[in-house]
């Protein structure tokens, strides 16, 4: 059994520590740890990353330079559960820097990783069980793509 929890591993094309500087760059209670490197025995060159372990927002993830084989696709994303509108705009701002802008809070950074930014009160809003605060709420989401919380709340409450 272990206790030591999960650790996400990321499979990037040589860009391993770069993507990891930029994730610890954009979230809270983020630090990079160990940075593996090829030694003489390779495959890759000597002194090149290999893999990057890092934290991001207190979750262990490793940045491993895999190659080209494999990229990231939306079956997997990463959900970025906001207090309030401040905290939408500031995850929506650094992580579609250099990506993509996607439907409903839904969005890839600049490596292809998906994530998910959306404001907390959303899912009380759309699993409501009034079905037409709930078709409300959801109807509005699917209009965007950053989440505009006033505008849900607006179309909640039927304003």
């Amino acid at each position: 059994m272990t206790t030591d929890g999960f650790t996400t591993c990321l499979w990037f094309d040589g860009k391993a520590e770069e993507a990891a500087d930029f994730y610890v760059s954009v979230f809270k209670n983020s630090a990079i740890g160990t940075i593996g490197r090829y030694t003489e025995a390779g495959p890759g060159p000597a002194g090149s990353v290999v893999a990057v372990e890092f934290t991001a927002n207190g979750q262990k993830f490793v940045a491993l330079n895999g190659g080209p084989e494999f990229t990231f696709s939306e079956a997997v994303s990463f959900q970025i559960r906001c207090a309030d509108q401040a905290e939408v705009d500031h995850y929506w701002e650094k992580l579609t820097d250099g990506g993509e802008e996607g439907p409903c809070g839904w969005l890839k950074d600049r490596y292809g990783v998906s994530w998910q930014v959306f404001p907390e009160v959303l899912l009380q809003m759309i699993g409501d069980a009034d079905p037409e605060k709930a078709r409300r709420a959801t109807e509005a989401m699917h209009s965007m793509k950053k989440l505009d919380l006033a505008a849900l709340r607006r179309a909640y409450d039927g304003a």
